[in-house]
């Protein structure tokens, strides 16, 4: 038997997913202590930038399995083209939906560096104001927990391809940096809502998601400088201001070291795969 949509039970979930979200950007615009870019991502893009035939990703190697020649796959949020590049290499076309413009400079430099002409770039916000472009497959990755309005989010994916593919983490990409907020700003952060939350919405929606789970070691920086650059745009402070003295004595107190970089005492986060038809 198929699942039954609770159009009631849906609608309490994107309310909530909404509040979440709200909640979290009322929280950075009482606590910023910086003017917010017109691109988020343009002081940090460079590290959404990866060789499409890299080893060793293992989001990568899922979506690759998934992915067939012949097919196009819609990469909704695509970015540098971290996976959208990737996808390119096996599939006959990528559309890759993308807003920042810093994000897109990144895609085509990707492009032109691996000799990739096969990726079809849109410049804009999903979900379209039109009709979306159709593909094969709509894939979001790491997209989606900062989405205020999910439904339609999620009714315009649905409506640009029969099968669809989340990648999504068990706790928001973003939350190396919640420990630090306490120290920094005096209270907890606010987080955004991530895989538990979509696979709640779909099953309300009346699809049967199905899901693989994968294990992704903790995050790693080439260098203390880098890492403190990205925390520093997570918790909205400015270089050399007090806070950010506070933030380096603390990150000096907490680095570990390995063969991979530098990073945080954290846990392998666990990452979901979602499938739905």
């Amino acid at each position: 038997m198929a699942a039954r949509r609770d159009e009631g039970l849906a609608r309490e979930l994107e309310r909530a997913w909404a509040d979440r979200v709200r909640a979290n950007r009322e929280q950075v615009e009482r606590r910023s202590q910086v003017v917010e870019a017109s691109d988020f991502y343009a002081p940090v893009s460079a590290r959404f930038v990866a060789d499409p035939r890299r080893s060793g990703d293992v989001v990568r190697d899922a979506l690759l399995a998934r992915a067939h020649a012949g097919e196009r796959w819609l990469d909704i949020g695509a970015g540098a083209g971290r996976y959208a590049l990737p996808l390119a290499l096996v599939v006959r076309e990528v559309i890759a939906v993308e807003p920042s413009p810093a994000m897109v400079d990144g895609l085509r430099a990707g492009m032109a560096e691996h000799g990739i002409a096969n990726v079809r770039i849109e410049e804009m916000r999903w979900p379209p104001d039109g009709e979306p472009p159709h593909a094969d497959v709509a894939l979001i990755c790491q997209v989606g927990y900062d989405i205020e309005a999910i439904g339609p989010f999620v009714d315009a994916m649905e409506a640009a391809a029969p099968r669809r593919v989340a990648v999504m983490m068990e706790r928001p990409p973003a939350g190396y940096a919640d420990p630090f907020w306490p120290l920094i700003h005096g209270e907890e952060r606010i987080s955004l809502p991530a895989l538990d939350e979509l696979l709640a919405l779909l099953t309300a929606r009346g699809s049967e998601p199905r899901i693989s789970y994968l294990s992704r070691p903790p995050g790693r920086w080439p260098d203390e400088e880098s890492l403190l650059a990205q925390l520093r745009h997570q918790l909205w402070i400015g270089q050399g201001s007090a806070a950010d003295q506070r933030l380096v004595a603390e990150v000096r107190a907490r680095l570990v070291r390995d063969e991979d970089g530098i990073g945080l005492p954290a846990e392998a986060a666990r990452v979901g795969v979602v499938e739905w038809r």
